[in-house]
């Protein structure tokens, strides 16, 4: 009974994760959610059912529209398994908890602005307002592991060490990741904050130096900091107590 569930969070997951590529490639664009129906960016052919099936469609259709032949891009498939897995992953270490539907709408959140800061350099505020919303009134009933004053101080810490951060350095840093450091810091309290910070920032960094390395960019080169903060948020979520603890013991 345990793998059936596991596997429908999957399949809610993928599920999920297609509309999740919408949301993320729409609403940058100020464009509706639901109008006008999925359609091939190339002919503009609206897809039926066969077309949008998660993950297979694009697999039996060797990644081009069926009816244009124009390439689609990876990050379809690729966001919709990374959201079944992610959601199998909730359901594996929360069950049916509380907790569970709060990271639930966070991970929903990390993978729409990870399809967003990929496509366009952007992390909307129309995506992160609502989150934002959600969490601090439903974190003030659902605080497992931190007090409510602990996400309170997360979400201003980072808010103001990032802000700080982009006037130091007068725009290094975009102001969607400020304020997404304030939500992420909202929702796990200052202590993961932390953990998030220095995974996210120690992995953007060496994919800035590797891709000035490679591709000769240089310091205004944009690079999309979202996926790395996602990444460092989900690697917190689930690792970043013992990671702490790791810490204390080893050097205190």
């Amino acid at each position: 009974m345990q793998s059936v569930i596991l596997f429908l969070f999957f399949i809610f997951g993928l599920l999920f994760g297609s509309f999740f590529n919408v949301v993320g490639l729409r609403v940058p664009n100020k464009q509706s959610i639901v109008a006008p129906p999925s359609h091939c960016p190339g002919c503009s052919t609206r897809l039926k059912p066969i077309d949008l099936i998660p993950v297979l469609s694009y697999f039996t259709t060797l990644g081009r529209c069926r009816y244009c032949k124009t390439r689609i891009s990876a990050i379809y498939p690729i966001m919709e398994l990374i959201t079944g897995f992610l959601f199998a992953a909730v359901y594996y270490v929360y069950g049916f908890t509380p907790e569970a539907i709060m990271v639930l709408l966070f991970f929903s959140m990390l993978v729409i602005i990870t399809v967003s800061d990929l496509a366009y350099r952007l992390i909307p505020d129309k995506v992160l307002l609502p989150f934002f919303l959600i969490f601090l009134v439903m974190r003030f009933f659902i605080h497992p592991d931190e007090t409510y004053i602990s996400h309170l101080v997360g979400m201003v810490l980072g808010f103001t060490i990032f802000f700080v951060i982009a006037l130091l350095s007068k725009g290094g840093v975009g102001g969607g990741d400020i304020k997404l450091y304030a939500v992420i810091g909202l929702f796990f309290g200052y202590p993961l904050l932390l953990v998030t910070i220095l995974l996210s920032t120690f992995l953007g960094s060496i994919y800035g130096i590797f891709i000035m390395l490679l591709q000769g960019a240089n310091r205004k080169t944009e690079v999309p900091f979202g996926p790395f903060i996602a990444f460092g948020s989900v690697v917190a979520l689930f690792f970043g107590y013992d990671l702490i603890n790791w810490y204390v013991q080893r050097f205190f």
